[in-house]
């Protein structure tokens, strides 16, 4: 992919960079090598400093970056504004609160290790290489780079290629604050250029958010070097309803919790299982809450669905639903892609789905949900836990004992109860098995790229 702006809603290429040669990427991973040994010195008061004071240039850039990200990658301008904000929230929240997550850690009786003190401390590693997608072009650098910095790391971001103007804002965005030269710097270079700069001895760490391909590749690069690494890969969450949920809530925000972003979200609820109770009901009302959704330019402030990002991930989520109807599956709306400008995809339910159709085991990276029924808990658990995946996951009850079954059952990183999922600056992000390793965000994010060194005193 060129490294290039092609905006979605028309298909024009707006606006293409050179990539950074080997002597740009040299100098600016030297910068950043130099930055973290800079940076592991301050102290947390002069690194929140900082971080507030960057986090102060993007609110008050906000709207400028809305249109950007809009223009960049096609979701609706309202979720853009609000995607610039979340990220002035975590800087904030990380310039607040970085100083207590990385606390020393006493031993309540050193004693009894033989040591009249012991304790553990975290550390920076260094120079951390993040690689990031497009689906949120600001939030997902900045939910790795606040806690980053704020630990005394500094970051390199390879972003995806189709945003090169947010790699670019962001680029400059923490030194703007205040943070030293190369604290937190982009590389325009395509993703065959990866491996070298995770070979890097001065890179200390990688951090992923994208596909599973590319997380097993990243993953196992990093792992041959012996450098941690964080993934945060695919989903295909369920959204489970039990017959004693409030069924006009659990619709409504099934709604938004397949069509935010456009469809293309890693925790989007995607497979919804309805009790058998309910179904009907739920297809009904849901299916033509979907199919009355406005779509159309991301700009207009009423649109609420907008093209997806790439010519690619619109063809691919064409033949997913092509194949599913090819197989069996029930079209309840959509189901075709227009004709026109832009690629764009209308919202899109599928029921009766056929165990072989691809989309019973792949992501739907679009307004395209399928339903499911079930017959009980257990049985809508199985269906949740049948994919590969275990990102997040939504569960629809009042029953206290469902509530607790679900919970524990399963298969996910987070179970959001009468919700959909949100991340949240307070609360571990990330998944199991095929959905990646480690966690963002909380104390948890700012911890994985610490060295947690012990400490014994006689």
């Amino acid at each position: 992919m060129a490294i290039a702006v092609i905006n979605p809603t028309t298909g024009a290429t707006e606006r293409t960079l050179e990539p950074h040669d080997a002597d740009e990427i040299e100098r600016r991973v030297a910068a950043a090598h130099a930055a973290a040994q800079a940076l592991r010195g301050e102290t947390y008061a002069q690194r929140a400093a900082w971080m507030r004071a960057a986090a102060d240039v993007l609110e008050s850039e906000a709207e400028d970056v809305a249109v950007m990200i809009t223009r960049e990658m096609g979701k609706p301008i309202a979720q853009s504004r609000a995607e610039a904000h979340k990220c002035v929230k975590s800087m904030r929240f990380y310039a607040d609160n970085a100083q207590a997550f990385l606390a020393d850690e006493p031993l309540d009786d050193p004693s009894s290790v033989g040591a009249s003190a012991a304790w553990a401390r975290y550390e920076p590693l260094g120079a951390v290489l993040a690689v990031m997608p497009w689906n949120y072009p600001l939030w997902q650098v900045i939910r790795f780079a606040a806690p980053a910095l704020m630990a005394g790391n500094s970051g390199v971001l390879k972003h995806a290629s189709n945003v090169p103007e947010s790699a670019l804002y962001l680029d400059t965005l923490f030194t703007r604050g205040g943070f030293p030269v190369g604290s937190f710097t982009t590389l325009l270079i395509g993703a065959s250029a990866v491996d070298a700069v995770i070979d890097d001895p001065r890179i200390t760490a990688v951090t992923l958010t994208g596909s599973e391909p590319a997380g097993r590749s990243v993953g196992a690069r990093a792992g041959g070097q012996v450098k941690k690494a964080v993934l945060e890969l695919g989903g295909s969450d369920p959204f489970i309803v039990m017959p004693s949920a409030d069924l006009d809530k659990a619709v409504s925000t099934a709604v938004t919790a397949r069509i935010n972003n456009n469809g293309q979200s890693c925790i989007a609820g995607k497979r919804f299982i309805i009790h058998t109770d309910v179904y009907d009901a739920f297809a009904e009302r849901f299916s033509a809450a979907m199919a009355a959704l406005t779509v159309g330019d991301p700009m207009d402030e009423s649109v609420q669905v907008g093209p997806l990002a790439t010519r690619s991930g619109r063809d691919e989520i064409a033949e997913l639903v092509a194949d599913a109807i090819a197989h069996g599956a029930t079209v309840l709306t959509g189901g075709a892609a227009p004709e026109g400008e832009g690629w764009f995809y209308p919202p899109t339910v599928l029921a009766d789905l056929p165990s072989d159709a691809r989309l019973v085991m792949e992501e739907a990276f679009g307004p395209v949900a399928t339903l499911y029924r079930a017959a009980s808990a257990k049985e809508a658990v199985a269906i949740a836990n049948q994919t590969t995946f275990g990102l997040s996951s939504a569960a629809w009850t009042n029953d206290p004992d469902e509530q607790e079954f679900f919970q524990t059952e399963i298969d996910a990183g987070a179970v959001f109860l009468n919700g959909m999922t949100v991340s949240y600056p307070e609360l571990p992000f990330g998944g199991i098995k095929d959905s990646g390793f480690g966690r963002e965000l909380a104390a948890a994010g700012i911890r994985e790229f610490c060295n947690l060194k012990t400490v014994w005193k006689a």
